[in-house]
């Protein structure tokens, strides 16, 4: 059974729907969150009823973190959205969906190593680094400016990691290097080997940064990584996010650039 992971949709009810449509079209069932439903976009709520809903589980994000708790170093846009979107899961007039809300966000794990359905080995799940699960980087440029960073991360892993937290898809191996989805080939496809490490960044579903506008997730096979785009109508989020006083215009228009 193929495992599709999304991450970091941060408020984008209009990316995700698209998204999860998509993944019901290639007929994978199991989906994964790694994090980051809420923060910068306009559609806290509904992104969190919809990863309740279709996920078998979500790990804690940094904004997930931030809303519960406290937006801890964010820039200005980020804080704001934070605080913004903890005033919509208070403001919610049914109680029981509201403490339901909370309590599903409260109990994320930080990090899950699984063996998933068909695949003889464990995969590592975390929303920003193995060493720092909710909030470390992990840059495609480290490869050449912190190899030393690299080695400590893979030292962590048995065999795979799947992550988040930078929007930017691709694959960081132990040699090291880092593959964007654009060098593994016409299918987009990283395939496991026995004799490699590696750091899988499935990207952003609402808020990608590699240029490509649109929604970025991975499907899990028992041999293989498949990344996945899709498209969506970024104006219908854009403008939602610029009609909300709190959110800054600036993130609803970095979305047309994917950046």
């Amino acid at each position: 059974m193929p495992t599709a992971v999304i991450s970091d949709i941060h408020g984008n009810a209009e990316a995700l729907q698209r998204v999860l449509e998509d993944i019901d079209a290639r007929g994978v069932e199991r989906i994964i969150c790694l994090g980051d439903i809420v923060g910068y976009g306009p559609d806290p709520l509904q992104c969190v009823d919809l990863v309740r809903d279709r996920c078998e589980w979500s790990l804690m994000g940094n904004h997930d973190f931030g809303v519960l708790y406290e937006p801890t170093n964010f820039n200005p846009p980020a804080e704001s959205s934070a605080f913004w979107s903890r005033e919509q899961l208070d403001a919610e007039s049914d109680d029981d969906l509201r403490a339901g809300r909370y309590e599903f966000l409260g109990r994320m794990r930080v990090r899950v190593l699984e063996r998933m359905p068909g695949m003889d080995l464990d995969i590592l799940a975390v929303h920003g680094s193995p060493r720092r699960p909710i909030n470390e980087y992990v840059f495609p440029q480290d490869v050449d400016q912190a190899p030393e960073k690299l080695e400590n991360l893979f030292e962590r892993i048995d065999r795979v990691c799947i992550c988040g937290h930078t929007h930017q898809p691709g694959v960081f191996t132990d040699e090291p290097d880092f593959y964007p989805p654009s060098e593994l080939g016409e299918d987009k496809t990283y395939r496991f080997s026995e004799e490699e490490k590696a750091i899988i960044n499935v990207g952003s579903v609402g808020q990608p940064r590699d240029e490509d506008p649109r929604a970025s997730y991975v499907v899990i096979y028992p041999d293989r990584a498949e990344f996945c785009r899709v498209e969506y109508d970024i104006e219908v989020t854009a403008n939602r996010i610029k009609a909300i006083p709190q959110l800054h215009d600036w993130l609803g228009e970095r979305l047309y650039q994917g950046r």
